[in-house]
């Protein structure tokens, strides 16, 4: 087999198609859900406690630290003092507090399709199909030559 033809069949058909299809689907997925979190849940919190922006939190220390005004800003720090040790711990923060928000949005998402999924099993599953009247006349005719013999 060809170099072409095989690598055709490899691209074209099974995994590989499927996989190209479900990483586009996560992407756009990806950005319905950014959207969820950056547009509705996050203005929810920011009215709550505050803006969750934790991005200027940091401690300075080491030499040129005490170059640093009290109350500035992460950028305004690096800028007042470059050779400061500057452990900036608030970024780490504000995208911990993103992952969840987005963890939980994506659980509670998937938890009521579960949940509808298996609505629609047990409406599938729940009565078997009601034989036609043939099928209730052979069996009689069967039990009856059961009988006999």
């Amino acid at each position: 087999m060809g170099f072409v033809k095989e690598f055709k069949e490899f691209a074209i058909k099974g995994n590989a198609f499927d996989l190209a299809v479900g990483v586009i689907i996560g992407g756009a997925f990806g950005k319905i859900v950014t959207s969820v979190i950056e547009d509705l849940i996050m203005p929810v919190v920011a009215a709550m406690v505050g803006k969750p922006d934790f991005s200027s939190i940091y401690f300075a220390m080491g030499k040129g630290s005490e170059l640093i005004p009290k109350g500035a800003s992460l950028a305004d720090a690096k800028k007042a003092a470059p050779d400061a040790a500057i452990f900036a711990y608030g970024n780490f923060i504000t995208v911990a507090i993103n992952f969840l928000l987005l963890a939980l949005i994506v659980f509670i998402m998937v938890k009521t399709i579960n949940k509808m999924k298996k609505k629609e099993e047990a409406v599938a599953v729940a009565a078997p199909p009601v034989p036609t009247k043939e099928e209730v006349l052979l069996t009689e005719i069967r039990d009856l030559l059961k009988a006999k013999a």
